[in-house]
């Protein structure tokens, strides 16, 4: 989180001046939207900074930060953030995301999660444009102990899908867990087809999916907020799924993406084992954050 560490130490440097300008705020807001925060967040939170200043509650780098603190917990803890389980057996937890995002083995690490809840996961390989995806949530699945349902190569998606919950329902699974196409470069096709997934899982079931999952890569900047603004546009998201959040050093986009598609984000992938997803909590996920300023010295 190096920018937002640099951000912090010039915002308590800045706070020193014996006169708070204009030329503080818009090196403020530069400096917010270089940590990938976004313009329109930046401005957002710059606005209540310059709000604070002229009522006088404003007056000091300390009072600034935790001001900058509270306003930022109080914007990522807007939604639900509870994954939502179903009220009656089974649960459907349709995962989506670009190819690349860390999505199949997100599911893994979900199945690991509910295993260990002594629930019963069935996971099914709905991405079958792909012969690796099949076979990786194949293997995956044998690694955490959870059955897969898969057709062959090419089969329709959507049919796949529906035999999955079909099959939960006769075996007495507790969640299937939907892995689906992420191909990008032909995004009509693949938001169709996640369209018709939806509206069959629906049908099977007697009411939408439980949860729609979008898993996104926090390394990807901006990009990130395109990505759930193209997949909300063909179904409703219900919440976001971070990985590679260790990896990244612009831990503003998290606050992007929750401030611009008002999407919850519920979930946070820290590594690489089968145990390193963690529900998202924004005042813990803040304090971090702001821990850089004091490791930094």
């Amino acid at each position: 989180m190096r920018l937002f560490r640099g951000m912090l130490n010039k915002l308590k440097q800045l706070f020193r001046r014996e006169r708070i300008s204009e030329e503080l705020f818009l090196e403020l807001e530069e400096t917010l939207v270089l940590a990938d925060v976004g313009i329109h967040t930046a401005e957002k939170l710059v606005s209540r900074l310059k709000e604070a200043v002229r009522k006088g509650n404003c007056r000091t780098g300390d009072e600034a930060i935790e001001l900058l603190k509270r306003t930022l917990v109080e914007l990522l803890n807007a939604g639900g953030r509870n994954l939502n389980f179903g009220p009656i057996p089974p649960t459907v937890w349709l995962i989506i995301g670009v190819n690349g995002t860390g999505k199949t083995t997100t599911i893994a690490k979900l199945a690991w999660r509910l295993k260990r809840e002594g629930r019963k996961p069935l996971l099914v390989a709905a991405d079958t444009f792909r012969a690796a995806a099949i076979e990786q949530l194949k293997l995956l699945g044998e690694r955490v102990g959870a059955p897969v349902i898969a057709h062959a190569i090419g089969a329709d998606a959507a049919a796949v899908a529906y035999d999955g919950v079909e099959a939960a329902k006769a075996r007495g699974y507790d969640v299937v867990l939907i892995d689906t196409a992420g191909r990008m470069h032909t995004r009509y096709n693949l938001l169709q087809e996640l369209q018709k997934i939806w509206r069959v899982v629906g049908r099977s079931l007697g009411r939408p999916p439980d949860e729609t999952l979008l898993v996104i890569d926090a390394s990807t900047g901006q990009n990130a907020i395109a990505q759930a603004a193209t997949f909300s546009s063909a179904i409703p998201v219900t919440g976001i799924i971070l990985t590679k959040l260790d990896g990244t050093a612009k831990g503003g986009v998290v606050v992007a993406i929750k401030d611009q598609t008002q999407i919850p984000i519920k979930l946070v992938g820290v590594g690489e084992s089968l145990d390193a997803i963690e529900n998202f909590d924004p005042k813990e996920f803040v304090e971090g954050l702001f821990e850089e300023v004091t490791d930094s010295g």
